[in-house]
């Protein structure tokens, strides 16, 4: 698979079907770029597009999409419910296949750059790109909209841009890309017009002001439908699920004798979203998605090429590619395996004593362990293909001639890669000793071979980083990676190993 890359522009045109269908076309004039969806919406007055593409074209795209809103969007002549700055008012790029959200400011930072050398348009970084920590939050950016930061931008330097000249573009405005996790678009509407109770409700759930962690959320007035909604970002769904937001809104809609019309999803949304949705609802107890939805079993079958139940068959491919007479996949890959199948073992472990009776007062520890030890093992499976993909990328550097530094470069990414997955292995171990005790005794050697297995990864990880780190001559990087292995070897050396 090649690397994938999302990017989902916002502009600010929703009333237009004309315009959005240049802008559109725009986007997907790129060879390799592919659309997923389109929402326009009149009361906001903005249109929500969703391209997918490796990571050359992905930016391509951006760039002509930005230039085509530049030429069609008026913001002097813009109204709508939704705050923006910009025709384009926001470019984040999101990673979906063999790249790293590290990647993804990068691109960031490239389009960022050319949105004002080819159109003068300025540009702010914000979430994962922000290049100042006032301006990871989006909504400090955008403060005063437009027609505010027209007026501030010459005059306030802490509103001047991160890329071009403090003035904005005369129609275009400012636009604002950055790089992030997978964002829901997540909207409830109340059966009432009463904006201010939208408000009210959005102040009460959003973070910022003391509500739901991962949350973002504001009150705006629907004029076709004479409704009101709570029009909310929901930053990290497994963190914060959409249950929960919709149950929080419930309640305090009701506070105000307001009932909840229905709700929307804007763009497109992680299926494991909704499977948690459903999992909450109905109850379902001991349930498995991936073994119990039709789809996933299907797609895993197609994936691996092995019926259910095959296990050495799913695994064959991966078995063989490291069989295979060539450098990759080698031991960076099979160490972040190793990993990830600790962490697997312990949310097996977790998943399963918090159902018994016997372990009901550590029922909701051992939920959130597994929840972060889901995330490790997401983390680590994904290590598997960087690592492989980070010493290709050491060997092409060698082949290119007189290119010291870019074998540097190469080589700093070959060594950053396994000592993140090391890094993700000793918190794996972390969370396994503290399993320890809390679960049911009958699982104690799943356990203990969870934990040799992290302890497997982490040393094999270090193997790895010292074998990149004895190659690069830059002392300093080298001294700086060196203090993370030795916090690493003394987190170690703090944990009371019970796995014999």
């Amino acid at each position: 698979m090649t690397s994938l890359v999302e990017c989902v522009p916002n502009f600010s045109e929703g009333r237009d079907p004309e315009k959005v269908s240049q802008i559109v076309a725009a986007l997907c004039s790129v060879p390799g770029v592919y659309l997923l969806d389109q929402e326009m919406d009149a009361d906001h007055n903005r249109s929500v597009i969703t391209i997918v593409g490796a990571k050359e074209a992905i930016a391509e795209a951006a760039l002509r999409g930005v230039g085509k809103a530049a030429e069609l969007i008026n913001l002097t002549k813009h109204q709508g419910a939704h705050p923006r700055i910009g025709a384009t008012d926001v470019v984040p790029f999101v990673p979906i296949a063999k790249v790293s959200i590290a990647d993804c400011v990068q691109l960031a930072h490239t389009v960022g750059e050319q949105i004002w050398a080819r159109y003068r348009i300025p540009v702010y970084f914000y979430e994962e790109a922000a290049r100042r920590p006032d301006r990871v939050n989006l909504e400090n950016i955008r403060r005063g909209q437009f027609e505010g930061l027209r007026e501030e931008i010459a005059t306030n330097p802490a509103r001047a841009p991160d890329v071009g000249e403090p003035r904005l573009h005369p129609t275009a405005g400012a636009t604002v890309v950055g790089a992030r996790k997978f964002l829901i678009a997540y909207n409830i509407n109340l059966d009432t017009a009463e904006v201010n109770v939208a408000k009210a409700i959005a102040k009460v759930i959003r973070f910022s002001s003391g509500g739901l962690r991962y949350v973002k959320a504001l009150g705006v007035e629907l004029k076709a439908r004479n409704l009101a909604q709570v029009s909310i970002n929901l930053t990290d769904f497994e963190q914060t699920p959409i249950f929960r937001v919709f149950e929080l809104v419930k309640r305090e809609a009701a506070r105000y004798g307001v009932g909840i019309v229905g709700s929307e999803i804007v763009g497109l949304v992680p299926k494991r979203a909704l499977e948690m949705t459903a999992v909450y609802y109905l109850q379902l107890e001991n349930f498995d998605p991936e073994k119990q939805i039709l789809e996933n079993r299907l797609a895993a079958v197609l994936r691996t090429g092995a019926a259910p139940g095959n296990l050495a068959g799913q695994v064959e491919s991966f078995v063989n590619a490291v069989a295979a007479p060539k450098a990759t996949p080698g031991g960076g890959s099979v160490a972040a395996l190793a990993g990830a199948l600790a962490a697997a073992l312990g949310q097996m472990v977790a998943n399963l004593s918090r159902t018994k009776k016997a372990h009901a007062e550590h029922a909701e520890r051992l939920a959130a362990h597994a929840v972060e030890l889901e995330k490790l093992a997401a983390q680590l499976k994904a290590g598997i293909d960087r690592d492989a993909a980070s010493f290709e990328a050491v060997m092409q550097a060698y082949r290119l001639p007189q290119e010291q530094q870019a074998i540097e470069h190469a080589l700093k990414r070959a060594t950053e890669v396994p000592l993140e997955a090391a890094e993700a292995a000793a918190t794996v171990l972390e969370h396994l000793q503290q399993l320890t005790g809390i679960t049911s005794p009958s699982m104690a050697s799943d356990l203990n071979t969870g934990k040799h297995m992290a302890i497997a990864a982490l040393r094999s990880a270090l193997e790895n980083v010292e074998i990149n780190l004895s190659s690069i001559r830059n002392e300093s990087y080298v001294s700086q990676q060196r203090q993370r292995v030795l916090a690493l070897e003394s987190r170690l050396a703090k944990m009371d190993l019970v796995a014999k």
